[in-house]
């Protein structure tokens, strides 16, 4: 049994067991230790985005003082939905372990499959209408940002 995988259970367990949130909890470690532990607030918060990753993500970062978590691992009950997934990549987390599948998230009401659709532009139709306008507006920003000498990049 892996340790910190029991945290991450245990985090969800909390949260279920609290009203919180579905059965989701992550930790993220790094150099052996637990920096932050997190579970599924969305219920609690009304954040669609409070997912377990994402606020564990969130803690270690405001910990660390980082945005960068090279170097770190996560540890999730479930295997990270589309959001969570990217949030890790954005983090530059290095190692995701996780124990339910999204199948077995999916068996519970949890079911992302919608959403990898979408990304793999397989779904028969969209719920978001997505229109892109006034693009000339905001180039100069972009344009502003190449600019900047010694800008923290992320």
């Amino acid at each position: 049994m892996n340790s910190f995988m029991d945290s991450a259970i245990e985090e969800a367990r909390i949260g279920v067991r609290a009203g919180d949130g579905g059965p989701f909890g992550a930790v993220v470690v790094r150099d052996g230790q637990i920096v932050a532990r997190a579970h599924n607030e969305v219920l609690l918060t009304n954040d669609p985005t409070a997912h377990a990753e994402v606020v564990a993500i969130r803690k270690a970062t405001a910990k660390l003082k980082t945005f960068d978590l090279s170097g770190c691992e996560i540890y999730s009950s479930c295997e990270p939905c589309p959001m969570c997934f990217a949030a890790i990549h954005w983090a530059r987390i290095s190692k995701l372990f996780y124990a339910g599948t999204k199948d077995d998230a999916a068996a519970a009401g949890f079911d992302d499959s919608y959403l990898y659709e979408v990304i793999r532009g397989t779904a028969d139709h969209e719920s978001v209408e997505s229109t892109p306008i006034d693009r000339e507006k905001v180039l100069p920003l972009f344009d502003e940002w190449r600019r900047i000498e010694g800008k923290r990049t992320y």
